[in-house]
């Protein structure tokens, strides 16, 4: 679940410290957090783009707020465990939603 991020070098790395999980490739079962993670520190150290990564982290936070989990979680806490892509999907309407209220805040 945590991202992590290899910066200042000739190459820039951010991946989830877990890695790639390769027992469980193809069955939906992966945590998508710290991939989503990674990326938005990606965002923010790499691209400068401070205000999209925060919004990625507090879409990850809001989900996980409402008890959306990965089997990995879900045994833990006694949650129904949720598919990667069905967490993957609630993130980004999360950012999108956010996003999308920000802009029309804005616009007035």
């Amino acid at each position: 679940m945590l991202a992590s991020a290899t910066v200042g070098g000739k190459v820039e790395l951010y991946e989830p410290v877990h890695g790639s999980a390769p027992d469980i490739a193809g069955r939906n079962l992966a945590n998508p957090f710290g991939a989503i993670q990674s990326a938005a520190l990606l965002l923010r150290y790499t691209a400068g783009l401070y205000d999209e990564s925060d919004k990625i982290m507090q879409a990850v936070e809001r989900t996980l707020a409402l008890g959306l989990v990965t089997q990995d979680l879900a045994g833990r806490r006694k949650r129904p465990a949720s598919p990667t892509d069905a967490i993957g999907q609630y993130v980004v309407e999360t950012v999108t939603d956010t996003l999308q209220m920000h802009m029309a805040y804005h616009a007035v």
